[in-house]
This record gives C-alpha cells, structure tokens and sequence, in this order.
C-alpha cells in the first residue's frame, strides 16, 4: 500500500481528500469518503453557519474518522463559520478563495489541522511561515474557482518551496493522476469532479447525467473580469454569461447574474439558469459508483501505475 506522511499526520487510509464543493459536498457525502478510508470534507461554501453545523453533525452520525470542512473566504458567514469548526471540534479546514491568515492561530489552537488551498508559491511560502499543517496545491484544471497554472506545473514549484506536506489538486481522475501527482513530488491527492458521480452525492440528477455524459471540451472558464474566475460545464447558462461579461455588462449586474446559479443546478438540476461546476476531467468519469469504491480503484490504480513504471528503470 501507498504510504504518505499525510495519513500519520491526519490519520486516514489513503492519501485521498474529497474537494469542498459549494452546495454538493455535504455531511453524507464527506462520511461515506471518510469511511472509504480517505478525508470527506464539507463545503460551507455560501451557507448559513446553521447549515454547516447541521452537515458536521450529519457526517458524525455517520463515521467516527477525520472529517474536515471547507471554508470559502469569501462567504459572507465566514466570521460565524471559522468560529463554528472549533465550537463542533473539527478534525481538519481547507480554505479556499482568499487568505486565511486571520483565522489560523485560532483554528490551531482549538487543535484543528489547517491544509489551505493555495494557487501560487508567494502564497504556499507565507502559509508555511505561519505553521499550517500541509498545503493543497490546485491547478486551473480544477471545477469552480481556479488560478492560473496548471497542476503539473504548480505542484513541483509549491513542493520546491515548502517543506509542508502537498496535496496535488486539479485534473485527477484515476490512479494514473494519483501516481502522477506522486510523482510531482505530492504526499496526496484532492479530487472533486470525479466525487459527483458518487451514489452518496446528492446532486440532482440532471447534474450527474451531464458529468457521466460529458466531453473532452466540455468545460470553460467564466468571471476573469470580475477577479474571480470559474471552470464549469458548457451550458446555456456559462455561454449567455461569457457574452455578458464581454458584452459589456456593468460589474454590478454581472455579479448579480451569478448569484444562486450553482444552488439551482445542484438542488434544481435548472439547465437555463443553473452553473454546472466541473473541472477538465468530467469527461473521465464513467458510471455512478460508491465513494469507498472510487477511494479504492484509485489508490489500487495509483499502485499498478507505479509498479509499472518501475520497469522502465534499468
């Protein structure tokens, strides 16, 4: 089996973590990835503190292994639910979409293991300064909010400048992505497209119909103009606000175009009006399956890639 200094420091299985995904990776979903032996992570994403708690509470139910929450900078709830994690004594936090550097000395002193997203090596060298836990590097293959690089380019600069333990993000769909991002120099592996095909994932079905049926080019980036960039599946809706953004749209009413459309595609499976978040390997993911399988077939396949590779070395 796969070692990783990320399962001691976490103590999961396998160095797999399930991607906060705003309003789809809730407390069944991140349960089931968590007894599958990998990290099940909650998205606070846009909700109410009540929300959270209520899927921490959930996913509890569920599991007695590490269970981590997601928590987006940006939320206008992000004061309550940084408080939230160390009230409900959460295990881990990954943030995302800003800098968390306000909240870290509090979340490590409530004994919470901080793992930031980060997209650039200014920003990995400032979180290991301030003692994080390990970094989640991401590449613009990724669904929802995405930087500039890509993963196979990012991870060995974030490896480089750290000596912090690096989960590889974006573009991973199977063990070969698994083995890859290893060999990058990763100690792990987020994944969160290719969750959505999970039987726990609760996404409408019109959502997971459009992931198994997905294409090679079946993705596109939208919000560059407003700083906050967006990688979802090429719908009615990402097409009518890519020509709004270059239209001419005043800022205001653009980001006003946005709000609530991923809650419609996920709740509603809304084809108008609804964003379809999916990062560049939708198109790899084949069938519905239980997530402790997928957890599986990727570290197995992860293995059988690297003993494989092993040949080529005379």
């Amino acid at each position: 089996m796969i070692q990783s200094k990320i399962c001691e420091i976490l103590g999961i299985r396998y160095p797999v973590f399930q991607g906060g995904m705003a309003w789809i990776a809730d407390g069944k979903l991140a349960a089931a990835v968590s007894e599958g032996g990998g990290l099940g992570i909650i998205a606070a994403g846009n909700a109410p503190a009540s929300y959270v708690r209520e899927q921490i509470r959930i996913a509890r139910s569920l599991t007695q292994k590490p269970i981590g929450v997601n928590i987006m900078l940006m939320s206008p709830y992000v004061e309550e639910i940084a408080a939230l994690v160390m009230e409900e004594k959460v295990d881990v936090v990954t943030t995302g979409a800003g800098n968390p550097s306000k909240y870290v000395k509090d979340w490590q002193a409530a004994d919470i293991k901080v793992i930031p997203v980060v997209a650039s090596v200014a920003m990995a060298k400032l979180m290991t300064r301030l003692g994080v836990t390990a970094l989640i590097a991401e590449g613009g293959e990724s669904g929802g909010h995405v930087g500039e690089l890509t993963t196979v380019v990012l991870v060995p600069q974030i490896c480089d400048a750290t000596d912090l333990p690096v989960i590889a993000a974006g573009g991973i769909a199977d063990g070969r992505g698994v083995a890859a991002a290893l060999m990058l120099g990763a100690e792990g592996v987020q994944l969160g497209t290719r969750f959505l095909s999970a039987t726990e994932c609760t996404i409408h079905p019109t959502y997971k119909e459009k992931i198994l049926k997905a294409t090679d080019l079946c993705t596109m980036v939208t919000g560059k103009r407003l700083g906050h960039p967006v990688r979802s599946l090429r719908t009615r809706f990402a097409l009518n606000y890519s020509k709004a953004e270059y239209g001419g749209m005043p800022d205001e009413e653009l980001e006003q175009l946005a709000v609530g459309a991923l809650r419609l595609a996920v709740q509603e499976g809304d084809t108008e009006k609804g964003c379809f978040l999916a990062g560049q390997i939708a198109a790899m993911v084949k069938k519905e399956q239980p997530a402790a399988e997928i957890v599986k077939e990727l570290m197995d396949g992860a293995e059988a890639v690297l003993k494989g590779a092993s040949a080529w070395v005379r």
